[in-house]
Order: C-alpha cells, then structure tokens, then sequence
C-alpha cells in the first residue's frame, strides 16, 4: 500500500511540475521566477531523490530523478538568461 500511495504521490508531483518546466526551457523567459526558490526546490528534491535511494522506493527514486534534471534545467536558464 505504501508503494502504490508513493507511486501516485510522485507521478502527481512530476506531472505538476512538468508543464511549468516545458514552458520556461521552450520560451527561455525566466525572470519571473525566483533563483533562490528553485535552487531550495532542487535541493529538496535532491534529498528525496536520496531518501528515496536509501528506502529502496522506486516511484520516489524516479519521480525525483526526473524532478531534478527539470529543476536544474530551468536554474542553468535562469543563470543563462536571467
């Protein structure tokens, strides 16, 4: 049951994320968006990321993966364009 509450946890907040994430790379328009926020975001989802690792939990693991590699895309557009 754990598993099965992680798996839609996660695919919900990836899913979320996502079109935000499309949106910035695609536009390169990033000034209304906060560094400071998506850097505390990114380390966040890092640790989950981890935490996920150390439990052995697959749908953290990989929703977090995926999470991480999108938040730091748009943290090198933000240093790139501002």
């Amino acid at each position: 049951m754990e598993t099965l509450v992680s798996a839609v946890a996660a695919t919900l907040t990836t899913a979320a994320f996502i079109p935000q994430a499309l949106h910035v790379i695609r536009v390169k328009e990033t000034r209304a968006i906060s560094l400071f926020m998506y850097v505390a975001f990114a380390i966040g989802v890092a640790l989950w990321f981890v935490f996920g690792t150390m439990i052995g939990n697959w749908p953290m693991i990989i929703s977090n993966a995926i999470t991480l590699v999108l938040a730091l895309a748009i943290i090198a557009m933000k240093l790139r364009y501002g």
